[in-house]
């Protein structure tokens, strides 16, 4: 009988894009195993009509999935890489990264690109690290947040009277919304969240059958890259709700790691570069990390954690 082995995942339609890209990479790479997958509900897609920084941070899209995967139900999970914490549960580990996506943020707008925006322009996005991005170039704009899934995001932008909305390249692609893509927004303006664009494949660290099966879909280029970001999010204490980008590239047996930390209004922006040797791309995000806490990079998160807890961003949630 054909080996069976069971995928975990959220339920939304990029969740389950990936898994099925995931399930069908695996069906490729080893046909005597037969793939299944089961969605499982996370608290992130239970919880919609309150902002995400409201929620907390640790774990909201991937607590059951991984209670799930340390339980034995399924044999793997598919997450994207940056809705993991930094710091894997014990007993889990990120078994394979798959190639990164275009890591890009876009800007999906009725005008044009950010530049063209009217003065004052409504722009939706439900990421701290986006609003303070977008903030520091151009104060004048007013950001709201928003909720949902790509379709769902898409849906209540175009009935809205919001001028722009800042969401992930990797997600439009990757549905077939890519002719919704008005700007391919550069790092120079907004480094994207730590991993955006990834794939990660999480299991149990002792289960060394189901490793060598997903070892395959590891891309090596991807994980060193996403190893230097990880370890500069950690460095910092970040998690997803707090505005800290992160950007790696590999040039030969060169890694450089691009980072920033800002506050919600965009007033403050500290950011840095460093190159390294790719040979330990985890101490190149301690590094980087350090430099911008040497420029003060801890007291700006330690504000904006307050205002978050405080509402102090005070931004309505917008299409409830």
């Amino acid at each position: 009988m054909t080996e069976k082995f069971t995928i975990g995942t959220r339920g939304s339609d990029l969740a389950l894009w990936q898994a099925n890209y995931v399930k069908g990479e695996l069906e490729r790479l080893n046909p005597d195993v037969g793939f299944e997958i089961r969605i499982i509900k996370t608290t992130g897609d239970e919880v919609l009509d309150v902002s995400l920084s409201k929620i907390g941070d640790k774990g909201l899209f991937t607590r059951q999935i991984e209670n799930e995967l340390l339980a034995g139900n399924i044999d793997v999970a598919v997450h994207s890489l940056k809705d993991l914490q930094t710091e894997q549960p014990q007993g889990l580990i990120i078994g394979a990264v798959c190639k990164r996506e275009t890591p890009n943020d876009v800007l999906v707008s009725k005008t044009g690109s950010i530049d063209d925006l009217p003065r004052g322009a409504r722009v939706a996005t439900g990421s701290l690290r986006r609003r303070s991005q977008l903030l520091h170039y151009r104060s004048d704009l007013k950001i709201e947040e928003i909720r949902g899934n790509v379709g769902t995001r898409l849906k209540k932008f175009d009935e809205s009277e919001l001028s722009g909305m800042i969401l992930a390249y990797a997600g439009l692609h990757r549905l077939g919304f890519g002719e919704r893509v008005n700007q391919l927004i550069p790092f120079e303006v907004m480094l994207p969240a730590v991993g955006q664009g990834t794939v990660a494949i999480e299991i149990r660290e002792r289960d060394k059958k189901t490793a060598n099966i997903i070892g395959g879909l590891n891309d090596h280029t991807t994980n060193l890259c996403v190893t230097a970001e990880r370890a500069f999010l950690r460095k910092l204490e970040g998690g997803c709700q707090v505005p800290i980008g992160a950007m790696a590239t590999l040039d030969g047996d060169s890694l450089k790691l691009e980072g920033m930390v800002g506050s919600l209004d965009g007033s403050v922006a500290f950011r840095e570069s460093i190159m390294g040797r790719a040979i330990d791309p985890g101490l190149l995000g301690i590094h980087l990390a350090d430099k911008l806490i040497e420029r003060g990079a801890f007291k700006v998160l330690d504000q904006t954690r307050a205002q978050v807890v405080g509402d102090g961003h005070a931004a309505p949630l917008f299409g409830n």
